[in-house]
């Protein structure tokens, strides 16, 4: 009986050892996986903090999400005006004015765009060739932080001209088209007359 309880520890022990064994492994496997960078893809980037898409966006001079202050509060943007001109019913002067607004935003956005690019590229070198110091890194910083406020200024500011030509019933089919609120035209309230409802919420 002795000697089944010693065989038994025994087997109980090589047991409990492969399990830790096994445990710790994984357990350092997992702790080895925990510590890698979520940026492990963008380290062959010619610049590090833009992908290639940020670049040609703003090579392209596109709004990237700059003018959302704009957008989402009521004040429409030039290059999507353009693309609803129809729904919206423009003005012949209306749709010129917009026209200017929209190739004057693009034209100013692509040329601010690459000057960001450029300054980004350069605090990219500094780091890669082991050149930054405190003083070259605070003015590098501030002249992107320059960069960025004037490209936000140019979105943001086209939208404020685009809103300023539009009446109050096309900035308000406007944001119904995109989506960002409910279109009055699409259900009649209960007890209303079909035909004024429609005409008073201006519905085609």
């Amino acid at each position: 009986m002795q000697e089944k309880y010693i065989k038994f520890y025994q087997n109980s022990h090589k047991i409990f050892l492969c399990w830790f064994l096994l445990t710790s492994f994984v357990l350092l496997a997992d702790e080895k996986e925990s510590h890698k960078s979520d940026y492990t893809g963008e380290v062959d980037r010619v610049i590090k903090s833009l992908s290639a898409n940020d670049i040609k966006d703003l090579t392209l001079g596109n709004g990237m999400g700059l003018a959302k202050a704009a957008e989402l509060n009521g004040y429409p943007g030039p290059k999507h005006v353009l693309e609803m001109q129809e729904e919206l019913l423009l003005e012949k002067e209306q749709l010129t004015s917009i026209k200017l607004i929209f190739e004057e935003m693009k034209s100013q956005a692509r040329s601010q765009g690459k000057i960001f690019i450029s300054l980004e590229k350069s605090l990219n070198d500094h780091f890669s060739n082991a050149t930054i110091t405190n003083d070259t890194l605070e003015s590098t910083l501030k002249n992107i932080s320059e960069a960025k406020n004037n490209l936000r200024y140019i979105h943001l500011s086209a939208h404020i001209k685009t809103t300023e030509i539009l009446s109050k019933n096309q900035i308000k089919k406007y944001n119904q088209l995109r989506g960002y609120s409910n279109n009055p035209c699409e259900k009649i309230p209960e007890g209303h007359n079909k035909e004024m409802w429609m005409s008073h919420n201006g519905c085609n």
